[in-house]
């Protein structure tokens, strides 16, 4: 990344951090500066993040590592992430009408965690997102074994999470990240 893209990114970072203090009360800014700048390849996926629509954010600080956590907070699945099934094996498998990729692959090459569901419900109590698309999440070993994945998203006041098949996809579906630096 170039030193102008660098620092455009971390005025980003920095703007939406300042116009949005109930996702992270008591963090300075300061900390989150410093984590950023100890961990230069953290830069990397946050760019891609933003770049991919997803509006990362502070959403906690660890207070025993210091580890600065962010996570997507765009108001809908982040647009660039969208029709997406949930593995390679999916994609593999999918005879025909074969999505772009996956979200397991593309937040593997983001550098990201795709969220987990207390992950997702833990991110609805900042903030509604996803009222209008769903986010797939990380999904346990045992429910992955019969080929399904869970997905979540927000509505009727409330965070809904379901099943799918791992091969479907659709326009409105994709994943939210998670980074901790």
């Amino acid at each position: 990344m170039k030193k102008a893209e660098l620092e455009h990114l971390i005025q980003t970072l920095k703007t939406r951090f300042e116009q949005n203090p109930s996702r992270h009360p008591d963090i300075p800014w300061s900390t989150v500066q410093t984590r950023l700048e100890a961990n230069p390849n953290a830069l990397a996926s946050l760019q891609a993040m933003e770049a991919t629509g997803g509006e990362p954010d502070v959403i906690g600080l660890d207070p025993k590592s210091g580890a600065v956590t962010f996570c997507d907070c765009a108001k809908e699945s982040p647009t660039g992430r969208r029709s997406l099934c949930y593995d390679r094996a999916a994609l593999d498998a999918r005879k025909k009408n074969k999505p772009k990729g996956s979200a397991v692959e593309m937040a593997e090459e983001m550098g990201v965690a795709l969220l987990t569901e207390e992950q997702y419900r833990a991110l609805q109590t900042l903030g509604e997102f996803d009222a209008k698309t769903s986010s797939w999440l990380a999904t346990p070993p045992a429910l992955r074994a019969f080929d399904g994945a869970i997905f979540g998203d927000y509505r009727y006041g409330r965070v809904f999470i379901y099943h799918n098949g791992v091969q479907s996809y659709y326009a409105a579906r994709g994943f939210r990240g998670l980074l901790c630096i």
